[in-house]
């Protein structure tokens, strides 16, 4: 009896994976295409912006308790400096004054006025009938000389004080504050002047010349002007 050989069992071959159903084209005129998304290795890389770090700026740190701070920065030094300057005006301004104030109460108070009594120069200096103003500004007084004699008229108006001006046209003093009017005698006439000017005492010195004082004063309405020192007799 022949005995078989036995057969090697042949290996079975490998089954092939499924493959994945393949879509289906569209149909003509159905529609666009579905786009094809692109591969990872054609997209450009992204470069990352790298922004600087912003310094954080830190706090100084507080001189530790017992130790002296650090020197003052400049304009802290200059801010002291003026503060101390305007301290030392003020204290030297409150010093004169204070000085001032006392001193005021050692000396009297002097009042420093024009002479009463002046000389004016001889009587032939001055032209018959007419008003010598040359003293006004000076002594406060006319000079006229009248056929009668030379008498001094006051400058200041009987009415409010003010300073009246001789009008050689006019032939008369006229007050520019209210309009009062003198004639060259000294007789009000015209405005609110309630009586005439005043004469000042008129003698002769020793020497020759006129001498005036003004600390007497003659008034026409008290009848003082004919009194012998309210006239000069040339």
């Amino acid at each position: 009896m022949t005995e078989e050989t036995p057969k090697t069992p042949e290996p079975k071959k490998p089954e092939a994976a499924p493959q994945p159903p393949k879509a289906q084209e569209p149909a003509a005129g159905a529609g666009p295409k579905p786009a094809v998304p692109a591969s990872p290795a054609a997209a450009k890389p992204v470069t990352p912006v790298v922004r600087p770090a912003v310094p954080v700026a830190k706090k100084p740190a507080s001189a530790p308790a017992g130790k002296p701070a650090g020197p003052a920065s400049p304009e802290r030094r200059k801010f002291m400096m003026s503060w101390l300057s305007f301290a030392w005006i003020a204290f030297s301004a409150a010093t004169v004054a204070a000085l001032s104030t006392t001193l005021r109460f050692l000396f009297p108070n002097v009042l420093f006025e024009p002479k009463m009594a002046f000389k004016i120069g001889k009587p032939d200096e001055y032209d018959l009938g007419k008003v010598d103003t040359r003293w006004e500004d000076r002594y406060g007084v006319w000079i006229i000389r009248s056929p009668e004699g030379i008498y001094a008229l006051s400058t200041v108006c009987t009415h409010l004080g003010c300073k009246p001006s001789w009008l050689e046209n006019e032939q008369k003093f006229k007050c520019p504050c209210h309009g009062s009017g003198f004639y060259k005698s000294g007789i009000n006439f015209e405005g609110p002047a309630p009586r005439p000017l005043e004469r000042f005492a008129i003698s002769l010195a020793d020497d020759g010349q006129i001498l005036v004082d003004k600390s007497l004063k003659f008034q026409y309405e008290k009848g003082e002007w004919t009194k012998p020192l309210a006239l000069l007799p040339v």
